[in-house]
């Protein structure tokens, strides 16, 4: 199954964005988790809730990738590891260029901070940093480059648009189809500034507008405060809340996660990603389990610590927040679970005889069609007509939505 859009991981060095990643390695979990691939890209699993709860058939769902429990599935999506952010990386300092580069490939960034401000802007430990800066450098950084790439030819690109009299959206879209762009992405940017002027006779100031809409709309970004757990963070926190859309922000302790998975693996505690619950083995006994659940007897320390994370993190948090990020970032994009069956009556996906149902599932963007599914699924392949839940038929501009038109089947032939 295809696994793209993509998701771009960028951070400051020292910010724990190499946590946060590593907090997601359990590949076996049914939550969470990511496979590598290469040192810069991975497989992670998003939660999302599957279509087996919606027809009651949850204790038949076996997908091919990744897992389903209960109706909680995990989903595969591809993320990247963008390396080399620092300030000036549009000017080529750090691995500014190919942070650039790599950059272009994301259809969504998350952008790791260390809320605790212990870092300065290239990674060195101080003390009383303000992490907001943070965010404000690496939106300066991708507008800067855009921009500078755009202005470095804008004589030319006038020229050329005026010769061939083409559109604002064809023109644009000439010169950022290299960011990963498509003409409906430049399209939504122009439609959102509403602007009047042709673009001949555009200003430096529109066309300063035009590169910033274009870089929310293109990259659109979730901010993940990273480290909640330190004293300084709070008031950081609460800065950065005022200045961000509260949409876009999650918390998250990625050193917390890593450690609650470890004492999992190691039979100490019982956890499950994404939630604020963790039992001891002590917590068991006391809820009447005389076995403890099985699990083995913490150390003081060990003890002290999970305790100490209890009350620092999970009770005041609700969650470590590394299982809520993916989650954000899906959410800002919009992404559609559609799930691809051969019989849309029985949902199996095998042999006819199989009871085995919801095989595969793949995240589509928001206000795509059905005909932009049987393309992502099956290429070029001719498609006879399509069907969707019941056995009805399926006309191929019709949008998919969770709950609508998300289940699919299709009928190659001509």
């Amino acid at each position: 199954m295809p696994r793209d859009p993509l998701i771009g991981l960028v951070g400051k060095p020292s910010a724990g964005k190499s946590s946060t990643l590593n907090s997601l390695t359990d590949a076996t979990s049914k939550v969470g988790g990511f496979t590598t691939i290469d040192p810069q890209r991975a497989i992670g699993y998003l939660q999302i809730d599957c279509a087996c709860a919606r027809h009651n058939v949850s204790e038949r769902c076996r997908p091919n990738y990744g897992s389903c429990d209960g109706g909680r599935r995990s989903v595969p999506i591809e993320l990247l590891d963008v390396a080399g952010l620092v300030p000036g990386a549009h000017q080529g300092k750090g691995l500014g260029n190919k942070f650039l580069d790599d950059l272009r490939h994301a259809d969504a960034l998350i952008h790791v901070v260390d809320v605790s401000g212990t870092t300065d802007a290239e990674g060195k430990n101080t003390r009383g940093y303000d992490p907001s800066a943070d965010i404000a450098w690496l939106r300066s950084e991708i507008v800067a480059w855009i921009r500078g790439n755009l202005m470095d030819k804008w004589g030319s690109i006038r020229r050329r648009h005026i010769a061939v009299k083409a559109t604002a959206v064809e023109t644009l879209q000439n010169q950022f189809s290299g960011y990963g762009s498509t003409s409906s992405v430049v399209a939504r940017t122009l439609d959102k500034l509403g602007l009047k002027e042709p673009l001949e006779e555009w200003s430096d100031e529109t066309i300063d507008r035009v590169v910033n809409a274009f870089t929310d709309e293109k990259f659109p970004t979730v901010i993940a405060l990273n480290k909640i757990d330190h004293p300084d963070a709070d008031k950081n926190i609460a800065k950065i809340a005022k200045m961000q859309d509260p949409n876009t922000i999650v918390l998250c302790s990625a050193v917390a996660e890593i450690f609650l998975r470890k004492m999992t693996k190691q039979g100490y505690i019982r956890y499950i990603e994404g939630s604020e619950f963790v039992d001891t083995r002590e917590d068991l006994i006391a809820d009447g389990d005389p076995d403890g659940g099985g699990l083995k007897e913490l150390d003081e320390k060990n003890r002290n610590r999970i305790e100490n994370l209890k009350d620092m993190v999970l009770y005041r948090f609700g969650s470590t927040g590394v299982v809520q990020v993916l989650s954000k970032a899906a959410e800002i994009l919009g992404l559609v679970p559609v799930f691809p069956v051969r019989n849309t009556t029985t949902f199996a996906s095998g042999a006819g005889d199989s009871k085995v149902v919801f095989r595969d599932c793949v995240l589509v963007k928001k206000n795509s069609t059905v005909a932009d599914v049987a393309r992502k699924i099956m290429g070029d392949a001719p498609i006879a007509y399509i069907e969707g839940a019941g056995g009805t038929r399926v006309a191929e501009d019709q949008a998919v939505s969770v709950g609508k038109n998300d289940i699919l089947s299709f009928r190659v032939g001509k």
